[in-house]
């Protein structure tokens, strides 16, 4: 056995009905990206904050891109309870593979835009994307390099977002255009 399932049964091994719904709770922030698409959308209403939002937007669109469309249909990777039914998974079964963690990945690309416009908000940020990617191991939708992949295809479309709307903002700023971002 792989140490990934002796990671998967182990934390199988601490379930309890309080943790089991604080997990469900947990992981639902990060369904469909609605949390941290909303908390985008919510930044782009106030011109301070408007280039955060743009910048957790375009992480977003970017671990869709590059880990939902691309990665995952690449690699194809099973699901762990695909591969052993016998575990009860207390969310709704999902049709898409495994590799990476898309719940994880749109957690650590919007905590890492964040941090990068906004590092002690970004803290608080960074620590609901690992009770999230956390919570993925624990309801047995992942495998722990899901999770792990998932972190780094975030950090890395965090970083590429932010650097990208600084490139666009600079060349505004250097074509003479007051730049709105």
């Amino acid at each position: 056995m792989s140490w990934e399932w002796t990671v998967l049964y182990g934390l199988q091994r601490i379930h309890q009905p309080w943790l089991d719904r604080l997990m469900v709770f947990i992981t639902h922030f990060a369904t469909g990206g609605a949390f941290w698409i909303c908390l985008g959308l919510l930044f782009l209403f106030w011109k301070k904050s408007r280039k955060m939002g743009l910048c957790i937007l375009l992480a977003l669109a970017m671990t869709y891109l590059f880990g939902n469309l691309i990665l995952k249909n690449l690699f194809q990777r099973m699901r762990p309870y695909w591969i052993d039914p016998s575990v009860q998974i207390l969310v709704a079964p999902l049709r898409d593979y495994s590799f990476p963690s898309g719940h994880t990945m749109a957690s650590f690309a919007s905590a890492q835009a964040l941090y990068l416009n906004k590092p002690y908000w970004g803290l608080g940020a960074f620590v609901l994307a690992g009770l999230i990617a956390f919570s993925r191991l624990y309801l047995f939708v992942h495998f722990p390099t899901d999770v792990l992949g998932g972190i780094l295809v975030g950090l890395a479309c965090g970083y590429m977002a932010k650097k990208l709307l600084d490139k666009i903002s600079q060349k505004k700023k250097d074509q003479g255009f007051f730049s709105s971002l």
